[in-house]
């Protein structure tokens, strides 16, 4: 299926539902790749769900995308432009609505799947606008609450489900950081489940099969 002229570039993968409008799941890749990265799960994945893996929107030099830049200087080390991130948590809200109208797709049932830079951005679109997302898959990443919108507290977190995994060797976000992910979600009471593989920032084939098995049960 040819992808169409959207907002955001993006592959897709349709469903095989024969009536009705499908699942989605949207593929949100790490900082340096692009959305062929994640899309390689897409044939392993429930064939019911309609899957697109979404180029982040700046470009990096000499290849690759990035949802935000990380800078390196000698005086604050490495940090986020959250500028950026916000720009781009708003840039994906509205393209899953394009995308949901323009692909015929079940706006009730969306499910966000990220690697590392792209799980932030899964975080800070789902705990921003839980009446959106309905599951969130966060493979080697953390929440960063400086990119949430304000006043997300007070919204109603409680149909939100989360997947949470991470590299217990993971040398570029370290496993502390992922591991504040529960307590983070237990004072929203959103239902989720938290792993770590002996791994360093990948995704370990029993890694693969856990969340795909959680994501069969959820969608």
């Amino acid at each position: 299926m040819q992808p169409k002229n959207l907002s955001l570039y993006h592959l897709v993968r349709p469903s095989n539902k024969k009536s009705g409008k499908p699942p989605v799941l949207f593929m949100l890749h790490g900082y340096g790749s692009n959305e062929e990265d994640l899309f390689s799960f897409a044939d392993e994945l429930p064939k019911n769900i309609f899957i697109i893996s979404v180029r982040a929107p700046y470009p990096l030099e000499p290849f690759g995308h990035a949802w935000y830049a990380i800078h390196f200087d000698n005086q604050n080390g490495k940090w986020s432009d959250d500028e950026q991130a916000i720009a781009s948590r708003e840039k994906i809200v509205s393209f899953i609505n394009e995308a949901c109208t323009e692909y015929g797709l079940n706006s009730n049932n969306i499910t966000l799947l990220g690697f590392s830079q792209g799980t932030v951005l899964s975080y800070a679109v789902a705990l921003s606008y839980p009446d959106k997302i309905k599951n969130v898959v966060g493979l080697s990443g953390y929440i960063n609450v400086d990119i949430l919108v304000d006043g997300y507290t007070e919204k109603d977190h409680s149909e939100l489900k989360v997947y949470a995994s991470h590299g217990q060797v993971d040398q570029v976000i370290p496993p502390e950081w992922a591991q504040r992910i529960p307590d983070f979600l237990n004072n929203l009471g959103i239902e989720h489940v938290y792993e770590e593989f002996p791994v360093g920032h990948g995704v370990a084939p029993q890694n693969f099969h856990s969340f795909k098995k959680w994501l069969e049960d959820k969608i």
